[in-house]
């Protein structure tokens, strides 16, 4: 029962401007008493709740709700069959199907518990998922750097993490890095770097040589950059503010710039569940405008020659292509490139990434990108 209060005390305090996996963190940290057990207990129970939010009853206590999520979460587990697809349609929220391509497949695997993904160093995944254990690794080649973790350990607690052996990142994540491509020697403009995941890749794909700017409009994010590039070892980049104006964090110009986008976060639904039921059409459509409007602002900084590369971790049109046919229709001297998804490297070349988390084992991701004439 006191999981059960716990989760429910998490609930009750979750909402738009307070995330449930915030909330989640911060109580754990802050609570005496709970064994890691105990923690990953609750953390299932609160997840579960939002996955089966819409096949639970108002009417009774948020403990018999919870249960109940918890109880539909193991038959899912067991038979995914047990939820028929008429039924997969309560997953997300009613204005979702006229916004996203849905498919059965996509909702199924929303219901299912996401896999953890690091990025190793380039060239250690094989060995860092012998030292961690409970390992998979993601293929061959540039791709065998990606690890999911099976296990049940902290691992911000193991020594490979200190020692700056890997970073947690989501294997679709690791893909834009991976179309972005950049050499040795390069300079790429991370425009919208947040706390630096995808820095960090193209500074370990460039192998330290070049230079990378990482740009946020959050100095606590840059902040958290600085930590991690320190631990990583990495020195090749600077960072600096950036609110999205026409003003540039730098006068300079870049042979590449990645511009990964604030955005819905309609791709991280699998991990996030809460965030269905806070996000609304109207967010879409609001960063659907924001996410041209930094498009524009950054492409000047391009260098003749220079690719520009588009990101964002949702599959509503407003994002993705509305966004990307925007930037190909309105801006002179750039060329859609055809890209090859790094993650199914058989499948033909296109003109857009799209990488679905049914397909992937992880987030859904959109990528696309132009090369400036010159």
């Amino acid at each position: 029962m006191m999981r059960l209060d716990f989760a429910a005390g998490v609930i009750a305090k979750a909402d738009r401007e307070h995330p449930a996996d915030t909330v989640l963190r911060e109580r754990l940290r802050a609570a005496t008493g709970i064994s890691r057990e105990d923690g990953r207990a609750v953390s299932e129970a609160v997840f579960a709740y939002y996955r089966w939010l819409e096949w639970l009853t108002t009417n009774v206590p948020i403990q018999e709700r919870i249960s109940k999520a918890l109880e539909l979460e193991r038959a899912f587990r067991a038979n995914p069959a047990s939820i028929p697809d008429n039924e997969l349609k309560y997953a997300v929220p009613r204005w979702v199907p006229d916004h996203v391509a849905v498919s059965p497949e996509w909702l199924r695997t929303l219901q299912q518990a996401p896999k953890l993904w690091l990025r190793a160093r380039p060239g250690k995944g094989r060995e860092l998922a012998e030292r961690l254990g409970d390992c998979w690794s993601g293929g061959e080649g540039l791709v065998a750097d990606a690890i999911a973790y099976l296990g049940a350990e902290d691992l911000f607690r193991s020594e490979e993490f200190h020692a700056g052996q890997f970073e947690l990142q989501d294997i679709s994540s690791q893909a834009v890095g991976w179309v972005c491509d950049p050499q040795p020697g390069e300079t790429w403009w991370d425009a919208c770097a947040g706390e630096g995941g995808k820095t960090l890749h193209l500074g370990d794909l460039m192998k330290g040589k070049g230079l990378i700017w990482a740009s946020d409009r959050a100095e606590w994010r840059l902040q958290k950059l600085k930590r991690r590039a320190a631990r990583a070892g990495m020195f090749n980049y600077r960072s600096a503010l950036w609110d999205g104006g026409a003003k540039r964090p730098t006068k300079g110009t870049f042979n590449g710039i990645l511009v990964d986008a604030p955005c819905s976060g309609i791709g991280t639904w699998q991990r996030n569940p809460h965030a269905r039921w806070t996000t609304s059409v109207e967010d879409v459509k609001e960063l659907g405008a924001l996410q041209k409007e930094l498009l524009a602002n950054a492409i000047p900084a391009l260098k003749p020659g220079g690719r520009l590369v588009y990101s964002v971790c949702t599959l509503a049109r407003e994002e993705t292509t509305e966004v990307a046919e925007f930037v190909t229709r309105t801006v002179p001297g750039l060329k859609r490139l055809a890209l090859k998804n790094p993650l199914q490297p058989d499948a033909e070349a296109a003109d857009s990434v799209w990488i679905w988390p049914q397909a992937a084992d992880g987030n859904g991701m959109f990528i696309c990108a132009w090369q400036k004439a010159g």
